[in-house]
């Protein structure tokens, strides 16, 4: 098997097992095994959502970071704590040299894996949940 195909696989891997544990904790709280089938279909409706949901989020949340939409928050943050080093000031720099430096330094990830993932699951809990509310609803 080619390199990249592994690479790719163990991400897949590395995603479902994270939403695997999301899922596992969800369980793990509500009591899964000392409930009724009605409710024990509604928690793993809820934690197939709640991971898919997660990890969705957190694929969006790449995105937009990838984009440089978050850039203005981090130049903010740098010039309110060079405000309380001494010569602080001296090291500040402008916006927009701050912005290109950034954006030449980002590296472009490969994320589809948290939002494939995170998209099945999602879908898995809306199925779930339909089949909950036409059956015990």
């Amino acid at each position: 098997m080619k390199q990249i195909n592994k690479a790719k696989l163990t991400k897949y891997a590395v995603c479902f097992a994270i939403e695997i544990f999301i899922g596992f904790l969800v369980i793990w709280s509500k009591g899964f095994f000392t409930q009724s089938a009605a409710v024990n279909l509604q928690i793993l409706a809820d934690a197939f959502f709640v991971s898919g949901i997660l990890m969705t989020l957190f694929a969006g949340m790449l995105f937009i970071s990838s984009e440089g939409a978050l850039i203005g928050i981090g130049f903010v943050l740098r010039n309110v704590v060079l405000t309380f080093i001494p010569m602080g000031r001296a090291k500040q720099e402008l916006y927009a040299d701050y912005r290109a430096r950034k954006l030449s330094a980002a590296k472009e990830h490969d994320n589809s894996s948290i939002l494939v993932t995170g998209l099945f699951f999602l879908i898995i809990g809306v199925i779930l949940t339909v089949i909950w509310c036409v059956k015990f609803y």
